[in-house]
């Protein structure tokens, strides 16, 4: 008699414990199931502002080194009038180099480049020239790198949800094959599996970051 009347006392108490584990386990599923799709959605768009920025720094590159070519071209083209002593072409050409190497050149003139040697050979080799587009690409270039691996961050984090999730199955997995059992000892070895893995990944997900 005293056997019958301890065996539903323990099978009571697991079976309080093995509900509330699925209680815990539901609540941890949906939020883990929600973040994994937060952090997936995150990544989506980081990857995307990558490319929409990459292709912002490729149409400034494109248009940063059209500008170099035809300011390189307009050099030359002053050096060949001044070789003529032409002055009214030099005052032309000098006219047509955009705003930022027509700085430069004038500050190339100052070293006197045709008399001493050590001057820079032009004015794109002036120290602090840079063509404004050339170095908007430059910036943009790394927004995209640094958008891309933030991306990548997001679905490594979305991944290692993705694996609590799974944990969490594996935790219903143990609970469910505990209820199977009759044998005391079994039954509660196995909800005490289910019950360690359910607290490491818990352990895992309050240690994820959250969207």
């Amino acid at each position: 008699m005293a056997g019958d009347e301890q065996r539903p006392r323990w099978r009571t108490a697991v079976e309080i414990a093995e509900v509330t584990v699925l209680a815990i386990v539901a609540i941890a599923t949906a939020w883990s199931g929600y973040q994994a799709t937060q952090w997936g959605g995150r990544q989506t768009v980081l990857y995307g502002q990558a490319s929409s920025t990459r292709f912002q720094a490729d149409a400034r590159s494109t248009l940063g080194g059209q500008q170099l070519v035809a300011d390189s071209s307009v050099f030359t083209a002053w050096l060949v009038a001044r070789q003529a002593g032409d002055t009214e072409l030099q005052g032309l050409l000098v006219r047509r180099f955009s705003a930022d190497y027509g700085q430069a050149f004038q500050e190339w003139l100052k070293t006197d480049p045709f008399n001493d040697p050590t001057a820079p050979p032009g004015p794109g080799y002036m120290p602090g020239f840079s063509n404004p587009n050339m170095a908007a690409a430059t910036t943009l270039n790394a927004q995209a790198s640094a958008m891309f691996a933030e991306g990548t961050i997001a679905r490594e984090t979305a991944n290692k949800y993705v694996r609590d999730t799974v944990l969490l199955a594996s935790v219903l997995f143990c609970v469910a094959l505990a209820q199977r059992f009759t044998v005391r000892g079994v039954r509660i070895g196995a909800n005490a599996l289910a019950l360690v893995l359910l607290l490491y990944t818990l352990f895992t997900l309050v240690d994820l970051p959250r969207v």
